[in-house]
């Protein structure tokens, strides 16, 4: 099984390497990397450049990671889009791998070996349409914060979302041919309407009961924030009637004021 891991990048020098050398240093050898960048102006791509030259000597298990299976494993491309969601469809339509994870700049692998052992958690005569795990939180630095505050359901199907978004979208691995576009109409929360149209899609779920990702904990802005929250509004009013979705909302409010 190939799993492609998708990096959507703009301007993101100063985290964009940590999300490489993470994968490759993975022990799973069935990989590829790809890198849609939105026309960096900064020294995004020469960081890239430097990887996919193979140029660098990467740890991996104590050995060296040779340059051909670098330049195996990443392919980018850099150019001009209409936003995060746009270029994330332009690597849907790059990948090769039978899943897609997508990985934003900063963010890693949990270990060295994750990727190895998601794979190694089901029958692979069984292959599930969606892996999902837990995801922890890190500052720029890449240290441990905590774990994030929705945890992922031991099953997780297309209602789960009515909670909000249970499982973190980088710890959201979607077999190939299931995929669809995002919806370009959602500016900040298309990945949330991505993961309920794939689970309502999938025929099988598997929790792989592992912690995937390292998320780096961004501040977003408050206008972008409020933005986000109305697009998720909307989006689970669609799915899940306006009736439900008023009164969950409720109960947000409420569990935030009792954290």
């Amino acid at each position: 099984m190939k799993l492609s891991v998708i990096t959507v990048t703009w301007n993101a020098e100063k985290t964009v390497e940590r999300t490489l050398k993470s994968v490759q240093e993975q022990t799973y050898s069935h990989m590829e990397h790809l890198i849609v960048d939105g026309a960096s102006v900064d020294g995004t791509l020469k960081i890239i450049q430097e990887y996919s030259e193979g140029d660098l000597n990467i740890q991996k298990e104590g050995s060296i990671l040779n340059r051909i299976t670098v330049q195996k494993r990443l392919k980018w491309v850099s150019e001009p889009d209409q936003g995060l969601y746009d270029a994330m469809n332009k690597a849907i339509g790059m990948a090769s791998g039978d899943y897609l994870c997508f990985l934003n700049a900063g963010d890693t692998f949990y270990a060295p070996d994750t990727v190895e052992r998601m794979m190694q958690s089901f029958d692979r005569n069984k292959l599930p349409d969606i892996l999902y795990g837990e995801t922890a939180i890190v500052d720029d630095k890449g240290s441990f914060l905590h774990m994030r505050r929705l945890k992922a359901p031991g099953r997780l199907t297309w209602k789960s979302f009515k909670q909000g978004m249970l499982v973190c979208h980088q710890a959201f691995i979607v077999k190939r041919e299931l995929t669809e576009p995002y919806d370009l109409s959602y500016r900040f929360s298309s990945d949330f309407d991505w993961c309920i149209r794939m689970m309502k899609k999938a025929t099988s779920i598997h929790n792989t009961r592992l912690t995937l990702v390292n998320y780096l904990n961004e501040g977003m802005t408050t206008a972008n924030h409020k933005a986000s929250l109305k697009e998720r509004y909307r989006i689970m009013a669609k799915y899940y009637g306006h009736i439900s979705t008023f009164f969950h909302h409720i109960w947000f409010v409420i569990r935030a004021v009792l954290k």
